[in-house]
């Protein structure tokens, strides 16, 4: 069986060695003689997969004991709500930064809880930068600060994070969490959905410092309290325990690989190669992020007309790429390169864009 290129923007692509773990275990888990989903999420095997990947993310993301790790469901869509439910204050402001569609929503979904603020916003220049600190301005009272982090639909990226003195600073990490080094004390919470650089779709990432459960109110739906989760160290439900045995192989991928540090150079490396390669095109390709806010996770880019984007995409999908479309709300191309693209994946790439430039 010959790989695709998958460069699809999430569910994205997965470790191959990964997929050829979880492929020689699928039948018999451990000497189980079951499946992994076939476990009892109460019983002593799928404890030690539990375990092991929050273990896991703790040592690779350097998160320290003040902190708990929680494993949900409801995608990052879910914790657009979560968030204002649990922490705005009937006194409070709530502060957005908008930099692309989902901070858009998650802004949406705030102001059905309590009081908005959008502290800056690249809007009005079609999301191609983030904001700088200087931009951003607070409201009074904020409840917290919240940002998301890369932007799958604009291709850019955060590079350094704000930081306001006893302001929660809350961030949407699903786009880019493990595909970097960053400091987890500047954040108060940071959550993510796995479909990009964890593992499969179905399983949300929590991170949240334990000093914010007091500010949680009473008589919150119970689903939808972190206490809840927190309790019962994500076990009230049945979580999606596939799901996390999958998120567990992929950690353990990268543990195997270096280290976030490793991975973060190779990112780097992936995305130079592509940027280069648009840069030094002579306006054949355009970037649509601006340089100092692109996203080393989403390159998106254009070409001189709609007709040779066409052509690319087709001629491109001939050649074994799949997923390289814009997104629907903006056009253009767009290529996905989270930590399991093999950096020969994106080589591939550079030479199908080279090539295509050559003939047209």
């Amino acid at each position: 069986m010959k790989r695709a290129y998958n460069f699809n923007a999430g569910p994205s692509a997965l470790p191959y060695e990964v997929l050829q773990t979880a492929q020689a275990e699928l039948l018999d888990f451990k000497g189980s003689g079951m499946s992994v989903m076939e476990l009892s999420h109460r019983s002593k095997e799928y404890d030690a997969v539990h375990e092991e990947a929050q273990a896991l993310l703790r040592e690779l993301l350097a998160i320290p004991n003040n902190y708990d790790v929680l494993f949900l469901q409801g995608g990052a869509s879910l914790q657009f709500s979560m968030v204002p439910m649990n922490f705005l204050g009937d006194d409070q402001v709530a502060n957005y930064v908008l930099t692309g569609s989902w901070s858009d929503k998650a802004l949406k979904e705030a102001k059905k809880v309590g009081q908005t603020h959008i502290a800056a916003s690249t809007k009005e220049s079609k999301y191609r930068s983030i904001p700088s600190i200087e931009e951003i301005k607070l409201s009074n009272n904020p409840a917290y600060l919240h940002i998301t982090s890369n932007n799958t639909i604009y291709g850019t990226q955060w590079h350094d994070f704000p930081s306001f003195e006893n302001v929660d600073l809350i961030a949407d990490m699903s786009s880019d969490i493990l595909s970097r080094q960053f400091d987890v004390e500047k954040f108060s919470l940071f959550y993510a959905g796995a479909q990009k650089n964890l593992g499969p779709s179905g399983v949300t990432v929590v991170v949240l410092k334990k000093d914010l459960l007091a500010r949680i109110p009473e008589n919150l739906a119970t689903m939808l309290d972190y206490r809840t989760h927190v309790d019962s160290n994500s076990l009230y439900n049945t979580p999606p325990t596939f799901g996390i045995y999958m998120l567990s192989l992929v950690l353990n991928w990268v543990k195997s690989q270096g280290g976030v540090a490793k991975i973060q150079a190779l990112n780097e490396q992936k995305a130079s190669l592509l940027y280069n390669t648009i840069d030094e095109s002579n306006g054949f390709y355009s970037a649509h992020a601006l340089v100092g806010s692109r996203s080393n996770m989403n390159v998106t880019f254009t070409l001189p007309n709609e007709d040779l984007t066409k052509a690319f995409l087709a001629e491109a999908k001939q050649a074994g790429f799949v997923g390289l479309g814009g997104h629907r709300s903006i056009g253009g191309c767009r290529a996905s390169i989270y930590n399991a693209v093999p950096l020969e994946t994106c080589e591939a790439l550079r030479d199908f864009m080279i090539s295509f430039k050559a003939k047209n």
